[in-house]
């Protein structure tokens, strides 16, 4: 099993509205990284729902349901989508702050690349990430 994380900004997609879907195409990926990573995934994956822009927080946990797959939101291009599925919230939010402070979380894309909008962990970044949330 591989691990994921994804980003939204809450004013667009919120965990809250994922978990009450209870699962989503991720679409609207336009950057080339983010979409490789989207093919990447593969059904059964781990991920973890980021909220970007105001909370800049891990707030969930999710899992890839569908593997890629044309995204109907593209006009043009070869853009991909993944389905989700919301797994649970995480007890409390993992701050970007928390984050960057946790010397074993130093390499995470999050800190490194923070304009991707998905990218892949280790599962050792995936479990530090959990713990935090306890």
């Amino acid at each position: 099993m591989n691990h994921w994380l994804v980003k939204s900004e809450p004013t667009a997609y919120a965990w809250e509205t994922f978990h009450c879907d209870k699962k989503t195409a991720w679409t609207g990926v336009r950057n080339f990284a983010a979409r490789n990573h989207l093919r990447a995934m593969r059904c059964g994956d781990a991920v973890l729902f980021y909220e970007s822009v105001t909370t800049k927080a891990v707030v969930g946990v999710a899992e890839v349901m569908r593997e890629a797959f044309p995204d109907a939101t593209a006009v043009e291009g070869d853009w991909s989508a993944v389905e989700l599925k919301a797994v649970r919230p995480l007890p409390r939010p993992v701050t970007l702050e928390q984050i960057k402070a946790t010397k074993s979380l130093a390499e995470l894309m999050l800190v490194r690349q923070g304009r991707l909008s998905v990218m892949p962990l280790t599962s050792e970044e995936f479990e530090v990430i959990l713990n935090l949330a306890v």
